[in-house]
């Protein structure tokens, strides 16, 4: 382990403050967006923007960030600890090319494939932006603040863009939940859910009152979203990470045999009756609010194609399924996604796909987090990286999350991971105090 202040990584003053400018751009694009506040009521956003799609200012803002990224990426003297481990990083994405060239629609998959990638390059570099662990704290707090300061603005002066309407086009039971600047409450809630952790690690790291206002206003508006899932996750997560942490016996059980657990539970409840009476005992939904129909199509689909998949996010929303018989015998053929991240692993990029998805997402961090004990690192950083992990590890089995570009609990899952690996593999340098208060400090 080396570090980074015997690599001479403070670098000169043009690139400190193109690596601050690129950090604090990454932050904003996804969690403000290009397009907030967006008009669900209107004939327009019945396209692409009601659904979280692109547009031109939004590409457009994306490339020239990923520009920025790859200068300060190839002017940083840690450059080749970017998006570790790198050898799988390839593998994966290199297998989402192929499963996407080998599909029905190949233009289509690859297009999405690499947007994954720069996100994923994009995330890889966000934590090698800033000068130290004290500057990607304050950073973080002031692109949080902003967060926030976006969502509130909205619910109180713009109500009508930032509260779900009764005469919206596609979800009018929605009325009444805050959604802030996104598209959607969802969304809304897990933001909010994320932005309560970053809370805490603000207050874990000196700024107490700061933190401890962001956290009250996150679960207030996280509240306020009607998120269930999210809000029961939020006090779920806590105690899980606190387990995790203190216990190192219960990682496994907690990562693995967790996920396992409640994917046999929910995907069983698609295949057997069994499962949807064990389900009903306890008080859950046995349809999950209707996903258990998506699930049924995805099985079908995933024994058809089970090594290439239908490509890099493909199958759903294509004319071979909308346009198929079993749009007779069910309205799941409409469904965007398939509402479980590890089934549309499998499904849309096969068994390689899936097993290198995870091999990424879960053993990866798992092992990375098994060697942190020995290190000197900030335990409240390594706190924060688990915290998103364990979210989003088990938000995935009701929601597709993983690999989406644009979405802000993607990245900061993937700077979640590759966070988890270099806490295990460098030290951080802290700032000296007189840095810390003027001109120069020291990388991460």
């Amino acid at each position: 382990m080396q570090k980074a202040a015997a690599l001479g990584v403070d670098g000169t003053g043009l690139q400190a403050k193109v690596r601050t400018l690129v950090f604090m751009g990454l932050f904003l694009f996804f969690w403000i967006t290009t397009n907030p506040f967006v008009d669900l009521v209107s004939v327009e956003a019945s396209g692409s923007d009601a659904t979280g799609g692109s547009n031109l200012i939004n590409q457009l803002t994306f490339l020239v960030l990923t520009l920025l990224t790859v200068y300060a990426a190839l002017t940083h003297p840690l450059r080749s600890r970017i998006c570790q481990p790198q050898w799988l990083v390839i593998a994966l994405f290199s297998w989402f090319l192929i499963s996407s060239a080998l599909s029905h629609y190949p233009v289509d998959g690859i297009k999405r494939t690499i947007l994954a990638i720069l996100t994923c390059a994009n995330a890889g570099m966000f934590l090698l932006l800033p000068r130290s662990e004290q500057q990607f704290a304050r950073l973080m707090l002031i692109g949080t603040a902003i967060t926030l300061g976006m969502a509130y603005f909205g619910v109180i002066f713009l109500p009508r863009l930032s509260i779900h309407q009764a005469d919206e086009l596609i979800e009018p039971m929605n009325a009444g939940f805050w959604r802030g600047q996104y598209s959607h409450k969802n969304l809304a809630a897990a933001v909010m859910l994320v932005a309560a952790f970053f809370g805490l690690y603000f207050r874990s790291v000196g700024y107490k009152k700061s933190g401890i206002a962001v956290i009250v206003l996150s679960v207030f508006f996280l509240i306020q979203t009607g998120g269930k899932s999210s809000t029961a996750m939020l006090p779920l997560i806590l105690g899980l990470q606190w387990v995790f942490e203190k216990f190192r016996w219960t990682r496994w059980p907690i990562a693995v045999g967790g996920i396992l657990a409640f994917n046999l539970l929910a995907l069983g409840a698609a295949q057997s009756e069994g499962f949807r009476g064990l389900i009903a005992a306890l008080g859950v939904d046995p349809t999950f609010t209707n996903r258990t129909d998506i699930w049924k199509i995805a099985f079908d689909a995933i024994t058809q194609s089970p090594i290439l998949g239908y490509g890099f996010q493909g199958f759903w929303q294509t004319s071979d399924i909308t346009q198929s018989s079993a749009g007779l015998e069910t309205w799941a053929v409409k469904a965007f996604n398939g509402h479980n991240a590890y089934v549309d692993a499998l499904l849309t990029t096969g068994i390689p796909g899936f097993l290198l998805t995870i091999a990424l997402v879960i053993f990866v961090p798992l092992r990375a987090v098994g060697r942190l004990g020995p290190t000197p690192n900030s335990p409240a950083l390594s706190r924060l990286f688990m915290r998103v992990w364990l979210y989003v590890i088990y938000a995935g089995c009701l929601e597709v999350i993983f690999f989406q570009s644009g979405s802000p609990i993607c990245f900061f899952l993937l700077v979640s991971i590759f966070g988890l690996e270099m806490q295990s593999r460098m030290n951080l340098v802290e700032e000296r105090k007189a840095e810390w208060e003027g001109k120069h400090a020291v990388a991460v």
